[in-house]
């Protein structure tokens, strides 16, 4: 879209509107008689300087550095387990985490919201420790791998990774002995072994 010229007419008329008119004086203005000044010019950004510690040339044939140090993730739930200290008879720990022992009651939670699982949980737990039960198995499955899994590393099961973090806190913390990952023919890492207190 091309510009149109003005008309000689539209020039004089401009010209008349510039000689009737009077300037604005504005409030800062007002204040000061000095005539006013055009704001400074933006002083110019400096040159970025290179750091001072430059990296030591590389030639062919020289060594690179070292690996770097790996993501420090948070650990499994079984490897977590696994690390906690031992409260229970050691030979019956070494039966059950061997398959050895017999769970005298269990609880599946696979597939369960974490609201209702966590409720199923205290009441199964509370109730076998009244039963007199001594070990019972906890099975919450493995969690279904993720389709997107995105810049950062999402935990596979929740249910997999609350389990034992109820098993700590009141009021099952008082029931519970040991906790520990299942053995591969009870669930493996799908299921919790729980050694249970013994009712006062």
């Amino acid at each position: 879209m091309t510009r149109r010229k003005l008309t000689e007419e539209e020039i004089d008329l401009w010209k008349k509107v510039v000689k009737t008119t009077e300037r604005l004086q504005t409030a800062r203005a007002a204040k000061s008689d000095a005539p006013s000044t055009p704001p400074a010019p933006k002083p110019k950004p400096k040159p970025h300087k290179a750091p001072s510690a430059a990296l030591p040339p590389f030639e062919v044939g020289s060594k690179a550095r070292g690996k770097l140090p790996g993501h420090d993730l948070k650990p499994s739930p079984g490897r977590k387990l696994a690390s906690d200290p031992l409260r229970m008879d050691e030979k019956a720990f070494r039966r059950m985490t061997r398959g050895k022992l017999k769970p005298e009651g269990k609880l599946d939670l696979h597939g369960m919201r974490i609201d209702t699982a966590h409720g199923a949980l205290a009441s199964f737990i509370l109730s076998a420790q009244a039963a007199e039960k001594r070990l019972v198995l906890v099975i919450t499955g493995k969690g279904k791998d993720r389709d997107e899994p995105g810049p950062m590393p999402m935990p596979r099961g929740v249910l997999r990774h609350q389990v034992p973090q109820w098993l700590a806190l009141p009021p099952l913390s008082q029931a519970v002995l040991q906790v520990t990952q299942a053995h591969f023919s009870h669930g493996g890492e799908g299921a919790y072994y729980v050694y249970l207190r013994r009712a006062r």
